[in-house]
């Protein structure tokens, strides 16, 4: 860790400044799209269950056909790394501004595909397989939004606001997966289950591709970073696979990255993603106020976002990071040993979790000023992609055999041992700068 290079993501001193009218447009639309794409990529397992039975044989147990349309949502988290690196090696080459246009593009087409599909009553076995290969192409765009996103905003703020700028997109990300959790209770509220059975499900994919088409739109109002339009400027891109350079010369800041990234995973899918249905089955809360609970935190995680970047900015990355996931630790405890006891402050607990969750907006930041300008899509890219992959796929079934192992308390155990890293690396950062004679934050 030692070797790992943070410095901000500019060409040269620059002076100072606030946010200025330009940067807070480019912050709020690309937020705003990002968002919207999120939406769309995470829409689908909130109808898991009426896309179980309608794109597989009747006779199939429920159970496998859960399992396999989970097993089809998990292959978007398998092609992000697919993504992220084609476009990543583009963005490094032709722009960062393209490929942030293209990814949104890419994630629209199939969203509205599948709300269009025929099932598998009107083609047989080929609607599954159609639905397997759109969400592939899912995957494969937001593999390469979300690093390309948090590249994008970092190049167009001042250095000293990096971290609010990172953490803003972080916050829309997350707002994305509120928008989603709202529009399935609002169809399930209003709509009979044999109406969304038979054209209900459609309508939030349909709305997704617009919302999608609506964000390629927005897109067009942003502009290249300064930072790339510098870089081309004087001929310092990089020159043949920029992959290739991350690999033989930042390995320590791959190593980082992939770390933070666990803990961002573990965060995200534990205590967000998949605590609602663990106090539902595990801890017997009834399904209103686990919805209820997980909307509040989704809220509170996107405050908790903004708060952690502006934190970053005041204080310093690594100190934000070491405050942050000390926090993340106590409250993950807090709310199962809550729940372990019979969950009497269910919602307060689970919105004070959500915004210690928000530390997670701190972690693009040291993703990005990790690497130089000319490979840091390239390295960003393979290194959050890949690790998300792996620990995005690995973490559900973990969990389920922790539990069974270990007791209810075990997914509050996987987070603490994961803050426990981030921790580790916020210290190792804090003491490389020391040893180097570095007083401003880091």
């Amino acid at each position: 860790m030692s070797d790992v290079a943070i410095s901000p993501p500019s060409n040269g001193p620059a002076p100072a400044r606030a946010l200025d009218r330009r940067d807070l447009r480019t912050l709020s639309l690309s937020a705003l799209g990002g968002a919207l794409e999120f939406y769309d990529f995470v829409v689908f397992v909130f109808f898991a269950i009426p896309l179980s039975h309608l794109f597989f044989p009747p006779d199939t147990a429920p159970w496998l056909a859960q399992l396999q349309v989970f097993g089809i949502f998990a292959a978007g988290y398998l092609a992000r790394p697919l993504g992220g690196i084609v476009m990543a090696h583009y963005g490094d080459k032709l722009g960062r501004k393209k490929m942030f246009t293209l990814s949104v593009f890419l994630m629209a087409v199939p969203t509205l595909c599948i709300g269009l599909l025929p099932v598998h009553a009107q083609i047989g076995m080929l609607a599954p397989l159609l639905l397997l290969l759109l969400r592939v192409v899912q995957g494969i765009a937001v593999g390469g939004e979300v690093p390309g996103a948090w590249v994008f905003v970092s190049e167009h703020v001042p250095p000293q606001r990096i971290g609010f700028a990172c953490a803003s997109l972080t916050s829309g990300l997350t707002v994305g997966i509120l928008i989603g959790s709202l529009v399935a209770a609002a169809i399930s509220n209003y709509m009979t289950p044999a109406a969304v059975l038979d054209w209900g499900w459609r309508v939030p994919f349909l709305v997704g591709g617009v919302f999608g088409f609506f964000a390629v739109w927005l897109r067009q109002w942003l502009s290249e970073t300064p930072v790339f339009e510098a870089m081309h400027a004087r001929r310092e891109l990089a020159e043949g696979l920029p992959l290739q350079q991350v690999f033989e010369r930042h390995l320590p800041s791959v190593l980082l990255s992939m770390l933070l990234t666990w803990m961002l995973t573990a965060a995200i899918v534990v205590l967000i993603l998949m605590t609602p249905s663990l106090v539902q089955s595990v801890f017997h809360v009834a399904p209103a106020q686990a919805f209820l609970g997980n909307n509040v935190a989704s809220f509170a995680l996107a405050v908790g976002c903004l708060f952690y970047g502006w934190l970053a900015d005041r204080i310093g990355f690594a100190h934000a990071l070491l405050f942050g996931a000390i926090g993340l630790l106590v409250c993950g405890y807090a709310l199962y040993v809550d729940l372990q006891g019979g969950a009497a402050h269910f919602i307060g607990l689970y919105a004070l979790t959500g915004f210690a969750v928000g530390v997670v907006g701190v972690v693009p930041a040291l993703m990005v000023m990790a690497f130089p300008p000319a490979v840091r899509f390239s390295g960003l890219s393979f290194s959050y992609n890949v690790a998300y992959a792996l620990f995005g796929g690995l973490t559900p079934p973990l969990i389920g055999l922790l539990v069974k192992k270990f007791g209810v308390l075990a997914p509050a155990h996987y987070v603490a041992f994961t803050a426990l890293i981030g921790i580790a690396v916020a210290v190792s950062l804090l003491s490389v700068r020391r040893r180097a004679g570095v007083v401003e934050p880091v």
